[in-house]
């Protein structure tokens, strides 16, 4: 791919990224809202449903994180050059199925947006993680295996390097304010909920 079609390809990305965010807001807003109607449980039921959350949460982000993973993993060896003709043969495919994985296509993504929070203060807090790690997947993850699916195209394509190293700190990002909306939902409850699944990723080669 040419530099001209990578920066025409990030100007897309930059716009889809600007309307995944409008659309998390919305979702934040509409749970804020319905997280302050009053509600009366005990703590031992609201821990019960927070660890349903946690549970749901962490399937549907399991594809996503296994597949940013691969992609990233696959960038690495083909940077460090230890991938063979025949190692790179199958790695169009892989990168393919690892781009669905971390898509609105995907179920578990579709489901993920989806899931049901208490109307709790925990509640409120996880319903904002479940915002955050659904830009996580969509937005960030996502361009990251796009990024290495250009760069196994063009390796020397210093535009994709630089979006790609982006899309890692946004990772980085979007994955502290995930933990942080958690560790909000475990002191308000008095204790520790199963850890959000958005793994540290980066490449082995950006700076």
């Amino acid at each position: 791919m040419s530099e001209a079609a990578a920066v025409s390809r990030s100007s897309v990305w930059q716009r889809h990224r600007g309307l995944l965010v409008g659309a998390v807001v919305f979702v934040v807003l509409l749970i804020t809202v319905l997280s302050d109607l009053p509600v009366s449980t005990s703590r031992a039921d609201d821990i019960s449903e927070e660890r349903t959350v946690m549970t749901e949460v962490n399937t549907d982000l399991a594809g996503c994180a296994l597949a940013v993973h691969q992609a990233i993993g696959i960038w690495d060896l083909q940077a460090a050059h230890k991938l063979t003709a025949a190692d790179r043969a199958p790695t169009p495919g892989l990168l393919s199925d690892d781009q669905t994985a971390c898509s609105f296509t995907n179920e578990d993504i579709f489901d993920l947006t989806g899931i049901q929070v208490p109307g709790t203060p925990a509640g409120k807090q996880l319903g904002q993680m479940v915002a955050t790690a659904t830009l996580w997947t969509t937005s960030d993850a996502l361009r990251a295996i796009e990024d290495v699916q250009t760069l196994m195209s063009d390796p020397t394509s210093a535009t994709t390097a630089r979006s790609l190293a982006k899309a890692e700190r946004q990772m980085a990002a979007d994955r502290r304010t995930a933990l942080s909306q958690e560790g909000a939902a475990d002191k308000d409850l008095a204790t520790h909920l199963t850890t959000v699944d958005l793994p540290s990723v980066q490449t082995g080669s950006s700076g």
